[in-house]
């Protein structure tokens, strides 16, 4: 009963300690921990009716942050970071390794950068606080300054700071994708994994594809906040048909846009899915363009309108 009773006290005051923090504040905390801490995270990720568990392990090896993503259903695959260095595992093809701060596919890469960064097309606003695998955690909510994107909600842990749950709902507030947390372990050290992790002899970094024939494409208008992240040009696998390839970003929606030459049979207009992510195709001049991302179709839409060749 005693320990019982020194457990809550101990919950009870560290509320009260992070009474008075503003919503910006924690994601500062939330962004240090995720860079800082070594933890070992077990989580679900659910899209629609889909569920995908997945093992997420983060530590500092000789100074340098080096991380493991391990996917629990389906064919083995798995992601190692060494620094900023990222390798894939599959199951089906050699290991190939990408630059990257962080292992797509877990959190948002912009809850471990500066706030700022989100602050260009976010709102943030403190929310209620809930228990969330065990822990005490804050809601932040991410509400979106325009109708160009949907907001997203977070929970920090109290204790460590570390993001147990993140959330994207749309205009009429439905559940798209959600990231929760079951299991935290706090690592005094770096887990053995990631120790031999560093030690491997991983492949090096793929070379951009060559753009020698590529086309000057840009954009008169995007979302505020939102980046070019990549351009590239290849061939698809199969068809041989040139592709420009490039990925956009806020810092929590992703972008793919896809640009080839106009067909004879032209793809649907508009594809949404239950999860939210939506498809959209416009001609421009000979070109066709295809724009992905989990945002409204408009949005896509005026994206794809507004690409012209420079």
């Amino acid at each position: 009963m005693r320990v019982f009773l020194l457990a809550l006290l101990f919950i009870s005051c560290s509320s009260l300690a992070n009474e008075d923090i503003p919503a910006k504040a924690w994601l500062d905390k939330m962004s240090h921990a995720l860079q800082e801490q070594q933890f070992k995270a077990s989580i679900i990720q659910l899209q629609s009716n889909h569920i995908r568990p997945l093992v997420y392990i983060h530590g500092i090896v000789e100074d340098k942050p080096v991380a493991f993503l391990e996917y629990l259903n389906g064919p083995p695959k798995n992601a190692v970071r060494v620094e900023d260095q990222v390798t894939f595992i599959e199951h089906d093809q050699p290991p190939y390794s990408v630059r990257s701060p962080r292992i797509q596919g877990v959190w948002p890469m912009a809850l471990a950068a500066s706030p700022e960064r989100l602050a260009q097309g976010y709102e943030f606003v403190l929310g209620g606080r809930s228990r969330i695998a065990g822990r005490p955690g804050q809601m932040i909510r991410l509400i979106a300054k325009d109708d160009y994107r949907y907001d997203a909600q977070v929970w920090v842990d109290m204790a460590t700071y570390l993001p147990l749950r993140f959330d994207i709902v749309n205009r009429d507030k439905q559940l798209l994708e959600q990231m929760m947390v079951i299991e935290l372990i706090e690592l005094d050290e770096p887990a053995s994994i990631l120790v031999e992790a560093y030690k491997q002899e991983w492949p090096p970094v793929m070379n951009l594809a060559e753009r020698n024939q590529a086309q000057n494409w840009q954009f008169n208008w995007l979302p505020q906040g939102f980046e070019m992240l990549v351009k590239d040009n290849h061939r698809l696998i199969g068809s041989q048909e040139q592709v420009e390839y490039i990925a956009l970003s806020d810092g929590l929606t992703n972008v793919s846009v896809y640009v080839t030459l106009a067909k004879e049979s032209p793809m649907p207009e508009e594809l949404v899915t239950r999860n939210g992510l939506s498809m959209v195709t416009e001609v421009v001049g000979n070109a066709e363009v295809v724009v992905v991302g989990k945002m409204p179709a408009e949005s896509l839409q005026k994206i794809a309108r507004s690409l012209v060749l420079q």
